[in-house]
C-alpha cells in the first residue's frame, strides 16, 4: 500500500509541475470551451418566446453548470497517445514497472487541479454578471455532483483511451475519437438539455453512454430530476464494454507493436 501511495503522489506530483508551467495555456483551454456559454444566451432568448418546460434562470443554471463539469470532464489522452506510438515514445512507457496509462491519467487529474482556481474566478463571475441565476445546490445534491463527474471523466477517458489503442494499427486513430465527438455534442445535453428532446428520443438517447458525460451531473447540481437506477445501470454496462475491449484491444496491440520491430 506504501509503495502505491508513493508512486501515486510522485506522478501527481511531477505532472502537476509541469501543469504549472503551462497555467497561461490551460486558461486559454477553459477559455476554449465556452460554448456552453454561447448557447445558454441561445436558449434564454428562446425560453422567452416558447413552452419547453424550463425558464430562462434554468437554462442559465443548467448551461452554466455543463460549462463547469466539462472543466473537470474533458479528455485528451488519443492524442498523446497516437504520438507516443507513432514517434516510437511508448517503448519507453514499457520499460517501466508501471501501466503506461496511469502516466495519461496522473497528467489529466494534475491538470484538473489546476484549474480549481480558475473555476472558482468564473463562477464568481457568473453570479456577479447573472445573479438572478444563483443557486446553491443541496448538500445531497452536491455530493452526487462530485461523484457523478468523476464517474463521467472515468467513463469519458476509458472511451477514447480504448480508441486511442487502434493507433497501434492506424495512425489516424484520432479520426475515430472526432467521429464520436459528433455524437457528443447532440446527445450528450451539451447543446441541448434532454428535458427539450421528444419523449421518445430521449428515451432511446438515455441507453446510450453520452448523457452520462455532462448531462447527468449537471441535472444533479441544477436539481434537475435524474433516474438514478436507470444511470447506474448504463454506466456500469458501458463501462464494462468498454474495459473488456479495452483490454482485449491492448494485449493485441502490444504484439503488433512489436510486430513493427519497436
Amino acid at each position: 500500500m506504501q509503495w502505491i501511495t508513493k508512486k501515486v503522489t510522485t506522478l501527481l506530483g511531477t505532472y502537476y509541475a509541469q501543469m504549472l508551467e503551462y497555467r497561461a495555456e490551460i486558461f486559454l483551454w477553459a477559455l476554449s470551451g465556452s460554448l456552453p456559454i454561447i448557447l445558454m444566451g441561445v436558449w434564454i432568448e428562446a425560453a422567452q418566446g416558447g413552452k419547453f418546460g424550463l425558464g430562462a434562470t434554468d437554462f442559465a443554471r443548467y448551461f452554466f453548470s455543463i460549462f463547469l463539469i466539462r472543466q473537470f470532464t474533458n479528455v485528451w489522452v488519443i492524442w498523446e497517445f497516437e504520438r507516443e506510438v507513432i514517434e516510437g515514445k511508448l517503448s519507453l512507457r514499457l520499460l517501466q514497472p508501471i501501466d503506461p496509462v496511469w502516466h495519461h491519467v496522473a497528467r489529466h487529474l494534475a491538470e484538473k487541479i489546476t484549474r480549481v482556481p480558475l473555476v472558482v474566478l468564473l463562477i464568481g463571475l457568473f453570479f456577479l454578471l447573472y445573479p438572478e441565476a444563483f443557486w446553491l445546490p443541496s448538500i445531497t445534491g452536491g455530493i452526487l455532483t462530485v461523484i457523478a463527474t468523476a464517474i463521467a471523466f472515468s467513463l469519458s477517458f476509458l472511451i477514447q483511451y480504448t480508441f486511442s489503442l487502434l493507433a497501434f494499427w492506424t495512425e489516424r486513430a484520432s479520426a475515430i475519437q472526432q467521429f464520436w465527438y459528433l455524437f457528443y455534442i447532440f446527445l450528450s445535453g451539451l447543446i441541448a438539455p434532454l428535458e427539450v428532446f421528444p419523449p421518445n428520443v430521449r428515451e432511446l438517447v438515455e441507453w446510450t453512454p453520452f448523457p452520462y458525460f455532462v448531462h447527468f451531473p449537471a441535472s444533479l447540481l441544477v436539481g434537475l430530476p435524474v433516474n438514478f437506477f436507470r444511470a447506474g445501470l448504463v454506466i456500469c454496462g458501458w463501462g464494462i464494454f468498454f474495459f473488456v475491449l479495452n483490454r482485449w484491444l491492448w494485449r493485441r496491440g502490444l504484439r503488433q507493436y512489436a510486430g513493427m520491430g519497436a
